[in-house]
């Protein structure tokens, strides 16, 4: 039996038998635009891209082509661990290079993009005011694809 209350359940509360009620949480930056070279950003990041592309590359031969560069580095953490996890590695991985990023946004689009897969359409995310730091420190907005299967 689901829990009945005015506000969604947290995922905690969320106890439906013969159901597998999943949770899925993701945390990736990503830089995108007229990257001048994929390896230089690499190599100043410290940290290889869990998937780049180049202006004009296509994904398939029937697909059509990029109409930007990319680099993307989502962190390697299991996908049951909450948000917050996610975006606190995030956070540890690229703080020091703070300064950097906020250079790359005069020319880059630089975002975080989070994701939340669920199969639970009652439940909520709670993130903790400490986990909001990179956001306000790189200026860029708290949004959140939310997929539910």
């Amino acid at each position: 039996m689901g829990i009945m209350c005015d506000s969604p359940a947290t995922e905690a509360e969320i106890e439906e038998p013969g159901e597998g009620t999943f949770f899925r949480y993701s945390a990736t930056l990503r830089i995108f635009g007229n990257i001048s070279s994929i390896d230089e950003l690499t190599e100043t990041l410290g940290v290889s891209p869990t998937y780049a592309h180049r202006r004009r590359e296509k994904r398939g031969p029937h697909s059509q082509p990029f109409k930007h560069d990319m680099w993307m580095y989502e962190v390697p953490v299991p996908g049951a661990e909450p948000l917050h996890v996610h975006i606190d590695e995030l956070w540890r991985v690229f703080k020091d290079r703070k300064s950097y990023l906020l250079q790359l946004k005069k020319e880059l689009t630089v975002d975080v993009f989070l994701g939340y897969r669920s199969n639970s359409d009652n439940a909520g995310v709670e993130v903790p005011a400490k986990s909001l730091e990179m956001f306000v420190d790189l200026q860029v907005p708290f949004g959140l694809s939310i997929i539910i299967t």
